[in-house]
């Protein structure tokens, strides 16, 4: 059975290895992400490396996403590791503070001063730890707990409402997204984007460092900053596609915000013909048991419901004990989820109105595809673009992606309900239509008598011109 949610899964030090990404492959993983994070460049290169000749030896092409780190506001480091703060204490960050102790820290980003003003909230640490701000003198923020806690080195640090200056692309993402084009990632995730111009900047210089190796990425904002969620419709105009990033979100919004905001952002990138990706915490306790909990399989499983094209895991499988394990657990809650998931397709096309020849093509294949119950839908495609408007409509028949490029196989990773497989160029209408109907009976998406919707664009191999359907039955041409 086909599942039609995608697997975006962290790789680290748990998932480095040949033989454990091979098993990830084939448990599930559609997308690996390489968490910019951590590791050096080189780190990165090579597990990109490693992903691509596992991927290979599993017959199948897997995207790979580059996933920046961002402005790092974090507090710095303590001469012991760590201190022990309670509640009322007065505790102070200190942007010229070079080694903290249990009265004062430092800063990573020097700026935070100038951004507040007393009576603001700060979140550490995920929000575990609560500081009031009190008043600020010259680089030293004066606080005074309201919930303590251990706090320990290189903590995060967010602002209650969101508000931060903090410049989404740094110096370290720009040489990052070189490092990124170098091996073609085909997605780069942008961290904390406040609006359009972030992510308009981070795909100009993915495009200037891709152009040696004439290769184009996709982009992803992941939305966790409050400020992003008034302008969200100006961000996924300026993207190829969203990730609810529910941890720092959380943390500036409120935990009960974040689910209606997750619903909210995937009908909006599906309604925009973006992708939407659900990520933080999905399988968070599989980091250490062998079995999730119910409650993560519900949110996974509502996730799914919401319409998502992929979920996200982050330490699960990058440090987790149980790396393949969680692959496999997502993937079996997915294709239970799928068999709940009611198709109201035809409310879709309700008061749309079709602008493009292609994009009308792909619509017909969807109505016609519902409501003759075909096996499949065979779209033959250079860039993917047909694809994509098929999948942001919910409709439980396969959709397969018949396409030469190998670029487009993996871009195409991603999408909800797309499966590809690769077809070879050819300027013979006939010869091509031939093969691919061979190459469906050959991996059994269809077999001898079933119908099938087939699109396709004339002149053959042309980028963006589909403008033929037909319906037939494989095996009868």
């Amino acid at each position: 059975m086909l599942r039609a949610t995608k697997i975006v899964a962290t790789v680290g030090p748990a998932s480095s290895d040949l033989d454990t990404l091979i098993k990830m492959i084939r448990a599930g993983v559609n997308v690996v992400r390489l968490n910019f994070s951590h590791g050096k460049a080189q780190d990165h290169i090579d597990r990109a490396a490693l992903v691509r000749e596992a991927a290979a030896r599993c017959g199948r092409e897997v995207a790979i996403m580059a996933d920046l780190q961002g402005p790092k506001i974090r507090v710095g480091k303590f001469e012991n590791g760590k201190i022990q703060l309670e509640n009322g204490d007065k505790f102070i960050l200190d942007a010229a503070c070079e080694l903290g102790n249990q009265e004062r820290v430092g800063l990573d980003y020097k700026e935070l001063p100038r951004d507040l003003k007393p009576a603001d909230v700060l979140l550490l640490n995920d929000g575990l730890i609560v500081l009031v701000v009190d008043k600020i003198v010259g680089s030293a923020i004066h606080t005074t707990v309201r919930i303590g806690g251990e706090l320990s080195n290189n903590k995060g640090i967010n602002r209650q409402g969101g508000g931060l200056t903090a410049p989404a692309l740094t110096a370290k993402d720009m040489e990052d997204v070189k490092t990124a084009m170098s091996f073609q990632a085909d997605y780069v995730a942008v961290s904390f984007p406040k609006n359009a111009t972030d992510m308009e900047m981070a795909r100009q210089l993915a495009n200037i460092a891709g152009e040696q190796y004439h290769h184009k990425a996709l982009m992803i904002a992941k939305i966790e900053r409050a400020e992003a969620i008034p302008v969200l419709q100006e961000i996924l105009d300026a993207s190829d596609g969203i990730m609810v990033a529910r941890g720092d979100l959380a943390v500036e919004v409120g935990n009960a915000a974040v689910p209606a905001l997750q619903k909210r952002m995937i009908k909006m990138a599906r309604a925009s013909n973006k992708l939407a990706i659900t990520a933080t915490q999905m399988m968070e306790s599989m980091i250490v048991n062998a079995v999730p909990t119910r409650a993560e399989v519900s949110d996974v499983a509502n996730a799914v419901l919401d319409g998502t094209d992929a979920v996200m895991t982050s330490a699960e499988t990058a440090s987790g004990k149980y790396p393949v394990e969680t692959v496999e657990a997502m993937a079996a809650i997915c294709l239970d989820a799928e068999k709940w998931d009611s198709c109201k397709l035809d409310a879709d096309f309700l008061n749309m109105t079709f602008t493009r020849i292609d994009q009308s093509i792909a619509y017909g294949a969807l109505f016609t595809a519902h409501h003759l119950r075909v096996k499949a839908i065979a779209t033959l495609t250079e860039s993917g673009s047909t694809a994509l408007w098929m999948s942001r409509h919910h409709i439980d028949v396969p959709i397969v992606a018949l396409t030469p490029s190998i670029s487009t196989q993996r871009k195409l990773a991603l999408y909800r309900n797309v499966s590809t497989l690769e077809l070879p160029h050819s300027q013979d209408r006939d010869a091509v239509l031939q093969a691919a109907e061979d190459l469906l009976l050959e991996h059994r998406v269809v077999g001898r008598g079933d119908t099938v919707v087939l699109t396709w664009g004339e002149p053959m191999g042309e980028v963006g011109g589909t403008n033929s359907l037909k319906i037939m039955k494989i095996g009868q041409r």
